[in-house]
């Protein structure tokens, strides 16, 4: 994991304290003075102060797990603090320690899977936020300020190091938060569009810039920025995170289009395919182009032995692709449309149909039935085809599926 990754972490609570919860609720008389002063500070983004505060509301409670939560970040901010090399490792790993009890006591937080996963377990330390020296250096001192609380000071170490090394994502993007937390909005989104213009294939700063838009309950335009965050990092469980949680805040149902796919190809050792068909689509006497999905495994098959090595020559081993993927569900689409004398197709094929003739079969395919190797074709489709992503989940994802 990265140096700047873990500030990322760090930040992540920031958002969710600001636009979707209120830190640490009093619970028991004894803790209630504790828990009200550590929430003013975690407020002010001080967690270096919070940190022996939360640690004594984690004995009196150690079954609490928000308490866990806000203690993990507070160990984070400290780590932030400590120069000594042996020091910040064992904090991060308490820091670990803390979201994955958190977990075991049910905390309700879409995103703690991946803050757990963006510690890693031996709390080591890993390259900085850019090549730059001198501008590292100040992200690095504004860091430990951010953590202090001492957020006018960290702003103008970001802004110094974006001005030594134009090209710092998160300098602009750090600016942004900054601005959030002052309540600043117009700077706010000035800054996040600075780092969006910097890397907008990055789904960090789209997330961010909607928690000013929810604090404004601007929530369509918030949509919008959690839709980008998610197609430029579909796979990522924070973009994920957090278009669940606008869901969440605004009561919708988010779906991909239902269909059904009745039919399973594996491959043996020797690379010859095996196709198990559901009984269902061959046999009954239907009239709904169901027959057709037989047309899957044989177009995949063919992939597997001779298309891919022509389709992908420099690539040296097969893998499953999106070309492969969207060959073998429009070769479905094909048979089963073939045939004049069909009279309805079936619910799985018309969606399907409809997906292919509005150019969003491809979109479909990553965004709801990517696996390891149809993803790494992600990064290709959206250089040529933001768009198309875009309407996909504005017509299907964020419609409950588009039925």
């Amino acid at each position: 994991m990265s140096h700047r990754k873990l500030l990322v972490t760090l930040l992540t609570l920031l958002f969710l304290s600001v636009a979707f919860a209120s830190p640490i609720q009093a619970q028991t008389e004894g803790t209630a003075d504790l828990k009200r002063q550590a929430s003013a500070l975690l407020k002010e983004n001080n967690y270096t102060e919070a940190l022996p505060l939360l640690e004594k509301i984690a004995a009196a409670e150690p079954n609490d797990g928000e308490t866990q939560f806000y203690l993990a970040f507070a160990l984070l901010g400290q780590g932030h603090n400590t120069k000594d090399g042996a020091t910040r490792k064992a904090l991060r790993v308490r820091a670990r320690q803390a979201f994955v009890k958190a977990k075991s006591l049910n905390y309700p937080e879409p995103k703690l899977d991946a803050l757990i996963l963006s510690l890693p377990e031996d709390g080591s330390d890993a390259p900085g936020f850019t090549s730059n020296s001198e501008a590292n250096h100040l992200m690095e001192e504004g860091e430990a300020l951010f953590s202090q609380g001492k957020s006018d000071e960290a702003l103008k170490k970001y802004q110094a190091a974006l001005q030594l090394d134009p090209k710092l994502y998160h300098a602009a993007l750090f600016c942004g938060d900054i601005y959030l937390q002052k309540a600043d909005y117009p700077n706010a989104e000035v800054w996040y569009q600075k780092a969006i213009a910097i890397d907008p294939n990055k789904e960090t700063a789209y997330r961010y810039s909607a928690t000013p838009l929810m604090k404004q309950r601007k929530t369509d335009e918030a949509r919008d920025r959690y839709i980008e965050a998610f197609i430029v990092e579909p796979y990522n469980r924070f973009a994920r995170g957090g278009l669940v949680q606008w869901a969440q805040a605004t009561q919708t149902q988010l779906a991909h289009p239902d269909i059904a796919i009745p039919t399973d190809v594996t491959f043996d050792e020797k690379g010859d395919a095996k196709i198990n068909l559901d009984a269902g689509a061959l046999l009954g006497g239907k009239d709904d182009g169901s027959f057709a999905w037989i047309s899957y495994g044989a177009t995949r098959s063919t992939w597997r032995k001779e298309k891919f090595a022509k389709t992908f020559p420099n690539e040296k081993t097969y893998r499953h692709s999106l070309a492969e993927e969207a060959d073998a569900l429009r070769s479905v689409i094909s048979v089963a449309t073939a045939d004049k004398k069909e009279k309805k197709l079936s619910p799985s094929l018309m969606r399907l149909k409809k997906l292919d003739d509005e150019g969003l079969l491809e979109s479909y395919i990553l965004l709801a039935r990517p696996d390891d190797g149809i993803a790494q074709d992600h990064a290709a489709y959206l250089k040529q085809n933001r768009d198309k992503l875009r309407r996909y989940m504005v017509q299907y994802v964020v419609t409950g599926g588009g039925n």
